[in-house]
C-alpha cells in the first residue's frame, strides 16, 4: 500500500490500524538540536485523544506517546525519530455487524475493491486514529518551528449553519486560551456555547454535524514554496484533504474572492517601518505559490461524520440489499478534535518547505 509518507526532507510516514496493537509514525528529516519536550507533545496529543467531552467519542485512550529513537538527553540528534502510541481501549466487537456490509459514506466499499481484504474493524488503516501518529509529529514540528519564532493558531469557525464571528486575531496566545477554554474550541466563548448545544443535541438525535476550522500561520519568512507544481498553498491543500473527513480547502480570500473585483482583491504592497507588507491580505499570505512574510490564512471544511446511530440501506459484499445501524463510539462533529490534527499537518508542511528553503539558501 502506498501513501504512507509525507513531506520531502521533513519528512513522516506513519503505520497501525485502529484496533490494531498500537499506531506510530517515523518523522525523517528533523534537524539536530531541536528541544524535543515530551510534555508538550503529550498535551498536543491529550486536544486530539478521545473521551475528552460530551461531544466527542467515548473510546478511552489515554494516547500515551513512547519516543523509542532519535532523541537524546532532551534533543533531536538528526536520525529518524519513532513514536508508537499504543492501542488500549478496542472493541472489535462493536463491528462484528458490518464484516461483510459496506457503511454509506466510508471507505469500506473502495478498500474492498481496491486492496481485495479490509480490516472492518473501526476501519482499520482508514480509520481517524491514524491521525494521532501525525498530531505526535507535528509537536515536534511545532517546536522546530517554534525556534524560528512561527506560530500556528486554529479554532472552530463554524458547526453546521452556525458561524463564528471575524476575530482580533492581533494577540495569538489570548484566542489560544479562549479557544482551550471550552470542549467545541472555539475561541469565540458565546458561538462556542451555541455549538456545544447544538452538537450535542444533534448527538441525542442519533446523528452527526459538519463544521469549518480557519487557521492562521504567523511569521513565515518570505521565500517558501515553489512557482509551479510544489505551491505552498498546493502542499498545505493536500495536507488539509488528507485528513479525513475534509471536504473543502480555501486559502485567503478562498471561494468569496471569486466574487469581488480585481481593484478590490488586489492587496497593495507598502513599506512599514522598512518592512514591505501588503494593506490587505486576500491573498492569504502566498502568492504565486509563494510565501510573502503576512499571515498565511486558510480554512477547512469538514463533512458530517459517516456513521450515524439510525438504520440506513446499504448493501452487503455480495452485492445484495441489507440495512445497517451504527454501533459503538463515534464522534457526532468531528471538529473539536481536529483542530489539532489541522495545526499538526500545517507544521509539517512549513517545516518542509522551510527546511527546503534553507537548502536553496545555503547552496547559493
Amino acid at each position: 500500500m502506498a501513501g504512507n509518507t509525507f513531506g520531502d526532507i521533513f519528512k513522516i510516514s506513519t503505520f497501525g490500524e485502529s484496533h490494531g496493537a498500537a499506531i506510530g509514525v517515523i518523522l525523517d528529516g528533523c534537524p539536530p538540536l531541536v528541544e524535543i519536550d515530551e510534555e508538550f507533545i503529550q498535551s498536543e496529543l491529550d486536544k486530539r485523544r478521545p473521551g475528552q467531552s460530551k461531544i466527542t467519542t467515548q473510546r478511552k485512550e489515554s494516547d500515551t506517546a513512547q519516543i523509542l529513537s532519535g532523541v537524546f538527553e532532551g534533543k533531536s540528534t538528526g536520525t529518524p525519530i519513532a513514536i508508537v502510541i499504543p492501542n488500549e481501549d478496542q472493541r472489535s466487537k462493536d463491528y462484528s455487524h458490518i464484516q461483510d456490509k459496506f457503511r454509506p459514506s466510508h471507505a469500506d466499499y473502495t478498500y474492498q475493491t481496491k486492496y481485495g481484504i479490509r480490516d472492518y474493524r473501526g476501519g482499520g488503516r482508514s480509520s481517524a486514529r491514524e491521525t494521532a501518529a501525525r498530531v505526535a509529529a507535528g509537536a515536534i514540528a511545532k517546536l522546530f518551528l517554534k525556534q524560528r519564532g512561527i506560530e500556528i493558531f486554529a479554532h472552530v469557525s463554524g458547526v453546521g449553519k452556525l458561524e463564528a464571528p471575524n476575530l482580533d486575531t492581533s494577540d495569538l496566545q489570548k484566542l489560544l486560551e479562549q479557544r482551550e477554554s471550552n470542549i467545541v474550541r472555539c475561541a469565540d466563548p458565546a458561538t462556542a456555547a451555541e455549538m456545544t448545544e447544538f452538537i450535542d443535541q444533534v448527538r441525542k438525535n442519533g446523528d452527526t454535524v459538519g463544521g469549518r476550522i480557519n487557521t492562521i500561520i504567523r511569521n513565515v519568512p518570505v521565500g517558501l514554496g515553489e512557482p509551479v507544481f510544489d505551491k505552498l498553498h498546493a502542499d498545505l491543500a493536500k495536507a488539509m484533504m488528507s485528513i479525513n473527513a475534509v471536504h473543502g480547502f480555501e486559502y485567503g480570500s478562498g471561494f468569496d474572492g471569486s466574487q469581488m473585483l480585481g481593484s478590490e482583491h488586489n492587496d497593495i504592497f507598502v513599506n512599514q517601518d522598512s518592512k514591505i507588507k501588503t494593506l490587505t491580505n486576500f491573498s492569504g499570505g502566498i502568492q504565486g505559490g509563494i510565501s510573502n512574510g503576512m499571515d498565511i490564512t486558510f480554512k477547512t471544511a469538514f463533512k458530517p461524520v459517516a456513521t450515524i446511530m439510525r438504520d440506513q440501506a446499504t448493501i452487503n459484499e455480495q452485492g445484495d440489499d441489507t440495512t445497517i445501524s451504527g454501533k459503538g463510539r463515534h464522534d457526532p462533529c468531528v471538529v473539536p478534535r481536529a483542530v489539532i490534527i489541522v495545526e499538526a499537518m500545517a507544521a509539517l508542511v512549513i517545516a518542509d518547505h522551510l527546511l527546503k528553503y534553507e537548502a536553496y539558501h545555503n547552496a547559493k
